[in-house]
């Protein structure tokens, strides 16, 4: 997928139509506190508030829908994810009627692993990491003759789309918008949905210092495979991303910010304190990039609160100071 080949705002319209028959739209608010701290007024948009709790099941809906009509004889589909990506596939093939096999890598979320089974998944814990996962479970496709599913995709853009285009119309004058970088299915989106509306707004990425591959990428104009060793967000520990993805964000993007796990687990104490909403990291990736770039994103910014799907150890452990 190039730049050009981005969803228009009439396939998001359409695309908005389907999800809103299993979701409505999400909130976006002004939170003063939040505004006070850094010091600018502040959106965010609450993909925390969707059916699984994170943006991803836009993309998973689109996806199925178009499979159901193409592909009718399609009876399982199989796929990798740390969690947020599962639970939307899940629930959209159950939707379906279509047999789901997720593969997360070993030592993944137990309540991630919980909830997808919940919706109905096959759930097999394979590899160290995502990528490993993520390989294990094309090795799935090729031997079974499965249907595998991509964590990127145009029509998973074109579905977390449906997002971005319910937060730049409501609020279509933000300076700056922060976006979290896992695979970079939200930052398409939200450059693709600003393109659409002809908006001055920067759309700056922000990725985990300690998954670097993508900014690796961005900078060097092609797929750089890279350790990812995050502590916290592991909704973002790209180890290597698709060129269609780098290709986007060379061109669309303003820059790309890379936080720390101490900064990130700041952001998810700061969205508690201030917003009583619960973050998982990858969640508050964008929030940690928004606060450390103060004042330069501007007088009026936003950020995407992206899921809320964390252990309740782990949370609790943040909340106490840190991991």
């Amino acid at each position: 997928m190039t730049n050009h080949e981005l969803p228009g705002l009439d396939e998001i319209r359409q695309a908005a139509e389907l999800v809103y028959r299993t979701m409505p739209p999400t909130p976006q608010y002004a939170w003063p506190l939040l505004g006070s701290r850094a010091g600018a007024e502040v959106w965010v948009k609450h993909e925390n508030h969707s059916p699984v709790g994170a943006f991803k099941i836009r993309g998973g809906l689109i996806y199925m829908d178009w499979l159901r009509r193409e592909r009718p004889d399609v009876d399982t589909v199989v796929t990798a994810t740390r969690g947020n990506h599962g639970q939307s596939i899940a629930l959209a093939a159950a939707a379906s009627g279509i047999r789901s096999v997720i593969v997360v890598p070993r030592g993944n979320s137990t309540e991630r692993n919980r909830a997808m089974q919940g919706l109905g998944a096959e759930l097999i814990e394979e590899g160290d990491d995502f990528q490993a996962a993520l390989e294990h479970a094309e090795r799935l496709e090729r031997e079974n003759g499965w249907h595998w599913v991509p964590s990127y995709h145009r029509h998973l853009v074109t579905g977390v789309a449906t997002a971005a285009f319910e937060f730049l119309s409501s609020v279509p004058e933000l300076d700056t918008v922060y976006v979290p970088i896992g695979m970079g299915s939200g930052i398409s989106a939200m450059i693709a949905v600003r393109n659409a509306l002809g908006l001055r707004t920067r759309v700056v990425g922000v990725i985990s210092k300690h998954a670097p591959a993508f900014a690796l990428s961005v900078a060097e104009g092609r797929v750089v495979e890279s350790p990812a060793a995050t502590r916290i967000a592991d909704g973002v520990a790209c180890r290597k991303p698709t060129e269609a993805a780098v290709e986007i964000v060379r061109a669309g993007a303003d820059r790309i910010l890379e936080v720390t796990d101490d900064e990130v687990e700041g952001a998810m104490r700061v969205y508690f304190s201030d917003t009583h909403n619960v973050a998982e990291g990858a969640g508050a990736v964008g929030l940690a990039g928004l606060l450390q770039d103060r004042p330069r994103g501007g007088p009026r910014v936003g950020t995407v609160l992206g899921g809320g799907n964390v252990d309740r150890d782990l949370f609790a452990k943040v909340l106490a100071g840190g991991v």
